[in-house]
């Protein structure tokens, strides 16, 4: 497994684990943890894609 795909492996993880965290936020019934894990989860799938993305560019996936 290179770089790039350990890479890409970890960051899948961490999106798992945030969507993980809008149900612990909706289970707590707290609205600020279930906008603060949404927000998350876009921030992390979007740098996932954009790193992707950049990956295949250079070859390396």
């Amino acid at each position: 497994m290179n770089k790039a795909k350990l890479v890409m492996a970890i960051l899948a993880i961490a999106g798992v684990l945030s969507m993980f965290s809008i149900g612990v936020a909706v289970a707590y019934n707290s609205i600020l943890g279930i906008v603060f894990s949404i927000v998350l989860v876009f921030a992390i799938f979007g740098y996932a894609f954009s790193l992707k993305r950049k990956f295949r560019e250079r070859g390396l996936l």
